[in-house]
């Protein structure tokens, strides 16, 4: 009974209590007009929704949203184009767009009607400060009959996707780029193209193609070994995101995770538009392949999350499956020993660079968040002396600061270009300051050695 009441307007329900009302006053009055009135009220309505019901529009719906992929805050143009296939002219059509709420409110418009054959356009604005996939639809087509009693609603299918990148910042050409594949040993690797005497064969590792075999080697050394692709592996890179939950601190667009994102982001973009290949690693494990490197980094950076891993293991796992000539490490707190098993997948001639996040100063920042994050979970429940206060926040601070100094240490003596980079760093300053990083380090300190041990 409620489903067939949502088929009328206010109107219409209107008519229907006159009606029923009218009828039930003619009978206890014994008023013969008074029940003509009142039944003429009850059937207009009911013949309204038989009339309704047995006409078949035909309806097509396409959306086109411009751009499909943009940055926070930038705005993109969804256009719809409404089509009367019928042989029928339509009623009054309300359309009602379906977005995500964080997307703003939902497009609603009024058309006249659409006559047969005939179409209406409409356009709306997105527009989103945060990063993520959004579902654009189905839209809603709500149909009235010509009194306006009676209205019918009918989903399309067709659905879009907006995709909001992480914000990419323009990064300017340092010596960084380009430097790969002509430093250090990776000079003296170059394949050259003369016969098989002159290939420079390496041990097999678990995902090489058989086809690459090369067997007069296999025989010399008495292992599997295979040939290696040294300009597919100069041209690559491989871009390291941290996404530790306990390694990054505040919240919200204005937190050290987002600007690790943005900042992958903006690297990735850099070394795609100098003309190199790549993929993504998290501490999960791959995430984006190297087809068309800038658009599946940007749309796999759009829906990143934090996890709840406490290594690289993973990461670590897959670099040793993939030959890259650069590696790039974004990483929030980073301990000595992570560091040391970073850094030594720095070998065979890769460069390796790293941009470490002073996350104490986001946690500065956001109030002492990540200190209350480091609480033990036995104390969550205690009074307030157990809370963290300045003294306690000043502490935990310092510790991570000396943590992130300390993997400085080990990843320059591993021979990284490494930048640590706070809260107030802007990203473009940072990546300038990477190429004087690259000099050698001076020998730690009595001090950093005892932090580094």
């Amino acid at each position: 009974m409620r489903s067939v009441l949502a088929w009328f307007t206010v109107r219409g329900a209107s008519f229907l209590a006159a009606g029923v009302v009218g009828v039930v006053t003619g009978l206890a009055l014994g008023s013969d007009a008074m029940i003509s009135v009142g039944v003429m009220l009850v059937c207009l309505p009911l013949f309204s929704v038989l009339v309704a019901r047995r006409t078949r529009y035909q309806l097509r719906c396409r959306r086109q949203i411009i751009p499909q992929r943009v940055g926070p805050g930038q705005p993109a143009r969804a256009s719809l184009l409404l089509e009367n296939v019928s042989r029928i002219s339509t009623g009054l059509l309300l359309a009602e767009e379906t977005i995500p709420y964080s997307l703003g409110a939902r497009p609603r418009y009024v058309l006249n009607g659409i006559e047969r054959g005939g179409s209406r356009e409409v356009s709306y604005q997105l527009r989103s400060d945060l990063r993520g996939k959004f579902v654009i639809g189905p839209l809603r087509i709500r149909i009235a009959d010509v009194f306006g009693l009676v209205e019918l609603s009918a989903d399309f299918s067709a659905q879009s996707t907006l995709t909001v990148t992480p914000k990419v910042v323009p990064l300017f050409t340092t010596s960084t780029t380009g430097s790969w594949s002509s430093e250090g040993d990776g000079k003296t690797r170059m394949t050259a193209s003369a016969g098989d005497d002159d290939v420079i064969p390496r041990a097999y590792r678990t995902g090489d193609e058989l086809r690459r075999v090369h067997w007069r080697s296999t025989a010399r050394y008495g292992e599997l070994m295979v040939r290696r692709e040294e300009q597919r592996w100069q041209d690559r890179a491989v871009i390291i995101l941290d996404t530790r939950r306990r390694a990054h601190a505040g919240t919200g667009p204005s937190s050290s995770f987002e600007l690790a994102v943005s900042a992958a982001a903006s690297i990735g973009v850099h070394l795609a538009q100098a003309g190199l290949d790549g993929q993504l690693l998290t501490d999960a494990g791959p995430m984006a392949g190297s087809a068309m490197f800038e658009d599946v980094l940007l749309d796999a950076l759009a829906v990143v999350q934090t996890s709840n891993n406490r290594d690289f293991a993973r990461a670590i796992t897959a670099l040793s499956t993939i030959e890259c000539g650069l590696i790039v490490l974004i990483a929030g707190n980073l301990s000595a020993q992570t560091a040391r098993e970073l850094a030594a997948t720095r070998k065979d001639g890769r460069q390796g660079i790293a941009m470490l996040l002073s996350v104490s100063t986001w946690a500065t920042q956001a109030g002492g968040g990540h200190a209350a994050d480091r609480q033990p979970p036995g104390d969550s429940q205690a009074g307030p002396a157990a809370q963290p206060g300045p003294a306690q926040d000043g502490l935990a601070g310092d510790a991570d600061q000396a943590e992130t100094a300390a993997a400085e240490v080990v990843l320059r003596s591993g021979g990284w270009r490494v930048v640590t980079v706070n809260a107030t760093t802007p990203l473009s300053a940072a990546w300038q300051l990477l190429p004087r990083a690259g000099s050698l380090a001076p020998l730690p300190s009595q001090r950093d050695r005892e932090v580094v041990g």
